[in-house]
């Protein structure tokens, strides 16, 4: 078998396991299902920043690897200075992801190389999952043949988590890292930080290698040393 173009590594771990559903049963098990299922089609998922896309884009990756199918995750924020080839010669693929969609809605030349790559995956029956911001009707595309068939997805939403869990996908986070979260350190987090998973995971991070480097537990004390000179944001 000829080996893929450029495609992005994956993070180890964006797998579903580690993905807190919450309010989002029905569309993460409805990608699930896609490759179990030996599903066809386009699909787009949609939410605000940081709700998890990109990390459910490379689970469905991940998960169609696992079964044996050639799949391949495509962040246009990092192809799109690459240009539209990174769109081609996907033929072996069995599931593309694409993230951040909209940074090139409205560029004739990369509407023009998505139109070919939709009616490409259409024809052989294979499958394309999409992330943006917005449904794709919200969305001004420079080709209406685009428009048109981006229209006819099946669109997959995504809501934010609440905060307890929030304080859920910290724990699994840190698990992941083989670490172990006390609840009151993920409640000081939200408390003092901004309450959005972006920046939760970038300070569990920033603890993370300060207690490798100190040989430390994730204590309350030890935390707030690690993050004294942070800017807090509103509680």
């Amino acid at each position: 078998m000829r080996q893929l173009p450029l495609a992005v590594r994956l993070r180890e771990r964006a797998v579903f396991d580690s993905f807190v559903v919450g309010a989002n049963r029905s569309s993460v098990e409805q990608l699930r299902a896609l490759e179990r299922e030996g599903s066809a089609g386009v699909y787009w998922l949609y939410g605000v920043s940081g709700v998890g896309k990109s990390h459910l884009l490379q689970a469905s990756c991940a998960q169609a690897s696992r079964l044996g199918q050639q799949a391949a995750y495509l962040p246009l924020s990092q192809l799109r200075t690459l240009g539209i080839g990174t769109l081609e010669g996907w033929q072996d693929a069995r599931l593309l992801a694409l993230d951040e969609l909209a940074l090139v809605v409205g560029e004739p030349e990369w509407e023009q190389a998505l139109f070919g790559l939709h009616r490409e995956i259409e024809e052989r029956h294979a499958l394309l999952v999409v992330a943006a911001t917005e449904p794709p009707q919200r969305l001004r595309f420079a080709l209406p043949d685009l428009a048109s068939r981006f229209a006819a997805a099946t669109l997959l939403p995504l809501r934010v988590l609440d905060e307890d869990e929030q304080r859920e996908a910290l724990r699994l986070r840190a698990l992941a890292r083989g670490l172990e979260l006390p609840e009151e350190t993920a409640l000081y987090l939200q408390r003092r930080f901004p309450r959005d998973l972006p920046t939760l995971y970038g300070l569990l991070d920033t603890i993370d290698e300060a207690a490798l480097r100190a040989q430390r537990r994730l204590t309350l004390p030890f935390i707030r040393q690690v993050l004294g000179e942070q800017t807090p944001g509103a509680g």
